[in-house]
Formats: C-alpha cells, sequence, structure tokens
C-alpha cells in the first residue's frame, strides 16, 4: 500500500513546466539583494568605517595652506621733534657744547597687506577627547556591523518562513491529490459493485460526499499555494504574479543539543554592549572640556605690507612656531552639568543592557523547548503515518473481501490523509523551529 501511495505522490507533481526549481540558497540570496533594509544598513556600516578612518586621522599633524589680504586706510606720522642737544665727551660727561637736532618726521601707511604660507598643527594633550573619540568611532563600526548581522538574520528567518510555506503548501496539495485519486479509485470499484448489485446507492453517495470535500479541499490548497508563492516573490523580488516551481524537500533541521544559555554571539547582545560603551566615552568626552588643552603650532610663510615713509616695512619669508595652551575657568555650569548628563545616559544603558541580556536568555530557552517540541511532533507524526498506512493496506483488503463497510474504509482513508497533512505540517514547524533556534543562539549567519 505504501509503494502505491507513494507513486501516486510522485506521479502528481503540481508544477508541471521546465524551469529550474528554486532552493532555499537561492531564495535567501536573491533576498539579501531585494532587501533595502539590509542595503542601508552595509552602507551605514560603510559610513561608520569612514567615521572610523577620520578619527584616526587626528593622531596625526594636519598641514594647510594659509594666506589672507587686508586693505586698511589707515595713515599717520611720527615726529621726534628738533631742538638743541648737549653734546657728551669721551668720558659720557656732558662736554659743555651742545649740537642741532633736526629730528625726524615718519609717515606710515597700512594700506594692503599680504600673508601666507604653509601652517602645521599637532595636538598634544586634548584632555582624552581625541582617543575617546576614536574608541566611538571604533564602536560605532562594530555596531554597524552588529546591525547589519541583525538585519541579515531576520531576512534570512522571513524569507526561510516563507519558502518553508509554499513547501508546504505545495505538498498538501499534492497529498489531497493523492486523496482525491484514491477516492476516484474506490468511486470506480463502488460503481461497478453497485451495477453489478452488490453496492448500494447509498454507497455511492458516501463515496461522493468524500469526493466533493476533497475537491474543495484540493482547490483551498492550490489557493493556498498560490498566496504562499506570492508572498515568496514579496521577499525574493520577483514579480507577484510570476509562477516557479521550488525543491520539494525543506533542508534537513539539525538538533540542539542541552539548553545553551550563550548569547554573547547574539548580534542584539553585542549591540547593547556596544551602546554602553559608546555612553561612557561620552562621559570621557564631557570630561575633557575641563582638562587643559595643548597643541603645537607652527607656520612657515610670506608676509608683505606696512609702509613707512614709502617703503615696505614687511617683505620677506619668516618662520613661526609655538604651543597653544587653552585652560577652562568659568563656564556658569555648562561642563559639569555636560558630564552629568553623560554619566545619567550611561546609567540608562547599563540598566537596558541587563534587561536586554535577560530577554535574549528568555529567547534562547523559550526556542530550544520550541525546537524540542518540534522534533518530538515530527516524530509521532511520522510513527502515525507508518499506522495509517497499514491500517489503510489492511482496511483496503477487507473491504475488497466483503469483510469491512465503506463507511470504515472512507475513515481508514479519511486517517491516512490526516495523518500525512500532519506530516507534512510537523516537518515544516521543525524547520522553522531550527531556524528560530539558530537566530536565537547568534548562528544563523
Amino acid at each position: 500500500m505504501r509503494k502505491t501511495i507513494l507513486s501516486i505522490l510522485a506521479a502528481l507533481p503540481l508544477l508541471a513546466f521546465s524551469q529550474e526549481a528554486l532552493t532555499l540558497d537561492k531564495c535567501l540570496s536573491m533576498a539579501k539583494e531585494n532587501n533595502k533594509s539590509l542595503r542601508a544598513s552595509e552602507y551605514k556600516q560603510e559610513a561608520f568605517q569612514y567615521g572610523r578612518k577620520s578619527s584616526k586621522a587626528l593622531f596625526f599633524p594636519s598641514v594647510s595652506l594659509t594666506g589672507s589680504v587686508m586693505y586698511s586706510n589707515t595713515t599717520g606720522s611720527y615726529s621726534s621733534g628738533s631742538g638743541m642737544l648737549p653734546v657728551l665727551g669721551s668720558d659720557g660727561k656732558p662736554s659743555g657744547q651742545v649740537a642741532y637736532f633736526p629730528g625726524l618726521n615718519l609717515d606710515y601707511e597700512l594700506g594692503w597687506i599680504f600673508n601666507g604660507g604653509v601652517k602645521l598643527e599637532q595636538p598634544i594633550y586634548m584632555g582624552g577627547k581625541i582617543q575617546a573619540g576614536y574608541k566611538m568611532s571604533k564602536l560605532g563600526y562594530e555596531l554597524a556591523i552588529q546591525n547589519r548581522r541583525l538585519t541579515e538574520s531576520e531576512v534570512i528567518v522571513e524569507t526561510s518562513k516563507a519558502y518553508a510555506n509554499v513547501v508546504k503548501a505545495k505538498e498538501m496539495v499534492a497529498v489531497a491529490k493523492a486523496y482525491g485519486a484514491l477516492l476516484d479509485e474506490l468511486m470506480r470499484a463502488v460503481e461497478i459493485a453497485k451495477n453489478r448489485g452488490m453496492k448500494s446507492n447509498n454507497d455511492v453517495l458516501k463515496v461522493k460526499v468524500k469526493a466533493n470535500e476533497c475537491e474543495l479541499n484540493l482547490r483551498k490548497a492550490e489557493n493556498a499555494c498560490r498566496l504562499a508563492k506570492m508572498n515568496l516573490c514579496h521577499y525574493i523580488g520577483k514579480p507577484l504574479t510570476e509562477d516557479f516551481d521550488v525543491a520539494s524537500k525543506l533542508p534537513m533541521a539539525g538538533k540542539a543539543e542541552g539548553t545553551v544559555l550563550d548569547i554573547v554571539n547574539r548580534p542584539e547582545f553585542l549591540m547593547v554592549e556596544h551602546k554602553s560603551e559608546l555612553a561612557k566615552q561620552k562621559v570621557n568626552i564631557a570630561r575633557s572640556d575641563y582638562l587643559p588643552q595643548v597643541g603645537l603650532v607652527g607656520q612657515f610663510g610670506y608676509s608683505r605690507g606696512f609702509d613707512l615713509s614709502g617703503q615696505n616695512l614687511l617683505d620677506g619669508w619668516g618662520f613661526l612656531v609655538g604651543v597653544q595652551v587653552s585652560i577652562p575657568l568659568i563656564d556658569a555650569g555648562n561642563k559639569i552639568n555636560k558630564i552629568k548628563y553623560a554619566k545619567a545616559e550611561y546609567a540608562q544603558y547599563e540598566a537596558e543592557r541587563e534587561d536586554v541580556n535577560e530577554k535574549l536568555r528568555l529567547d534562547i530557552a523559550r526556542s530550544f523547548n520550541n525546537l524540542d517540541e518540534a522534533y518530538l511532533e515530527h516524530k509521532l507524526a511520522k510513527s502515525s503515518v507508518d499506522a495509517a498506512e497499514e491500517n489503510l493496506r489492511s482496511s483496503k483488503l477487507q473491504f475488497e473481501r466483503g469483510m469491512e463497510t465503506i463507511s470504515d474504509h472512507l475513515e481508514a482513508q479519511a486517517i491516512w490523509q490526516q495523518a500525512t497533512t500532519s506530516l507534512i505540517e510537523a516537518e515544516t514547524n521543525c524547520f522553522l523551529c531550527w531556524i528560530e533556534y539558530q537566530k536565537a543562539t547568534g548562528a544563523l549567519n
């Protein structure tokens, strides 16, 4: 009997098209290419990578070209005055003689002033702000990586569910057709028996009722398969009306070993850890505003301007080097309140981190229990199918020998159909629980 049923199932493919069947890996690849959230997370990761490089560059000197042009119409003159001045002798004392000093008359004009050169700046000590900023950029990059992992895992889960529903719907259609074939075979036998006077019209009607129910269930299964395909098309980026075939079986689900509650691989765990550390570095940046800041400045350039009695006073190249020091004194509480704000935010993330970690452990425990129950359900469903097939085989023999009523034989067929349907649902549920467990333990991608 089992060989007969399997041959019926194999002879009733859902789709008779020549296109290549889509596999789960192919659908996942297409979903990742099509998902806009995943693409956005990739751009975000790329942006943080450049931000990290930018923060690292602050440790090194910066060199820039500087230049300025100014004009002032300020003019003026200076006169030292004139008069009789004493003449000093060789011993430095007044000799008693006097001399006439005509004095100096100097005219000056600012006019155009040009300045240009190369400037070098090197931070020496900035209160730890540069180090904290660089750590924050690294944490931001790691946070972007985990955000991408989380988005990718969600895409995998949703696409896997959609794919599993298509496989399930396809197998449900096949089972409905196989059940219909059994009823058709029975209908022919009962009608022949009726024509020979061995069966009543009531027996024919009983089979007809079951056949009508099977036809309705087949239509529902085909509609469910069509909707499942449209849902999968939504995830993989195909037109909703496009038809396709999928592999007949889902990938074999793995099995969890023990109640593992390790959450360190979960992207959510790593994200909340990075957010807490980011808040800690914000405290360091706020505190750096209270500390002295020291930097080295060097400049080599050319200056020209400031006419004095028709001659340029500034006209040549020069080198300038120095140290800049800034020490904050009074700011009416601005900086201290920034520190308190950063500390409060850090405490908030610490509290959230503990809450998230507990929820993640609960999620792992729940997904493990679901997977354990799904395996048991699948095992029992397989056992039920074996029993239903044996019962159907025995019932058919008894019916053909006239030792069983049509109602009992129809019930045996219905039990087989229900057991086979339950096995398909159990296989699908087992696969989906395995996917959820993989996501819960951070091993999905």
